[in-house]
């Protein structure tokens, strides 16, 4: 996710005028109140970006229920609802494709998702990713990219079941490290109407990439 979203350890406006912070992580999100000046540690961005995935997977997976899915599909879907939104995914045409067993139209659909301009070649990457299977290609940043996005060895997912995502989120950023302002808002995310339990789904491409990442920093 870092290498289609970026990540910065001071709050900034995005292309649309958002603050944001870290990967992509907005107000929206429910996990942080991004202000101007808004400063954090790489250890705060990482927690900070671990529940955020961990919740907007959540989202994909309340989204689809129990219709079966492939890993490429299902990470791409993580990758573009984080970044339009557990409500515009909810009311998407692409969703819509997906569900009537139509992935050529759905990765068609995924391409109508365009706006600003410099999106494109990140919803044309999406797309590829929806349409490939890991073993034929590995998915990239974005379509125009040399190289693709090096995946982590994993074979399968864990063995123990991941929490639930949908959860409230009562954990902290350490005393050590406070944000400036340290606030964390337990205000409830928005879920476009997503409130049903998530059905069991293997962690996502991007979410093992995190992890990855992260025991490789430490």
């Amino acid at each position: 996710m870092e290498k289609r979203e970026g990540c910065r350890l001071e709050a900034y406006r995005d292309s649309v005028g958002v603050w944001t912070i870290a990967c992509g992580v907005t107000t929206a999100s429910g996990l942080i109140k991004v202000t101007p000046g808004l400063r954090i540690t790489e250890a705060q961005a990482d927690d900070l970006n671990a529940r955020a995935f961990a919740k907007y997977t959540g989202y994909v997976r309340a989204a689809i229920g129990d219709k079966p899915i492939a890993q490429h599909q299902f990470d791409a879907f993580v990758s573009i609802v984080f970044n339009i939104g557990p409500g515009g995914f909810q009311g998407s045409t692409f969703l819509r494709k997906f569900m009537a067993g139509d992935p050529k139209g759905c990765a068609d659909a995924i391409l109508m998702w365009k706006k600003p301009a410099e999106i494109i070649p990140r919803r044309q990457a999406e797309a590829d990713q929806f349409l490939t299977p890991y073993g034929k290609a590995l998915p990239k940043a974005r379509r125009t990219d040399r190289t693709p996005i090096a995946a982590p060895a994993v074979a399968k997912p864990a063995a123990t079941p991941a929490p639930d995502p949908l959860a409230p989120m009562t954990g902290k950023f350490p005393p050590s490290a406070p944000i400036s302002p340290p606030k964390v808002s337990t205000q409830p995310a928005p879920t476009g109407g997503l409130s049903s339990a998530p059905s069991p789904a293997p962690l996502g491409f991007w979410a093992r990439l995190h992890a990855a990442l992260s025991r490789k920093a430490a």
